[in-house]
């Protein structure tokens, strides 16, 4: 998340005194978005699947590793 200027190719929503900009195309695949606003900081969840990863946390003891 930035601080942006509105282009042709984006859309803007006006939430609660907030004004969110972002690009149309990004917005279809990334379907729903939400955020909130936390006392750190803002939170963003949305429908784009991130992968895995390395499969656990690095060093647990479950075996996980990054390497």
């Amino acid at each position: 998340m930035a601080l942006d200027e509105l282009k042709d190719d984006d859309a803007s929503y006006d939430i609660d005194g907030f004004q969110y900009v972002i690009n149309k195309e990004f917005i279809e695949q990334a379907k729903p978005v939400k955020v909130d606003f936390l006392p750190t900081g803002f939170k963003i969840d949305s429908g784009i699947e991130l992968g895995g990863g390395c499969g656990g946390s690095c060093g647990s003891e479950e075996g996980g590793s990054c390497g």
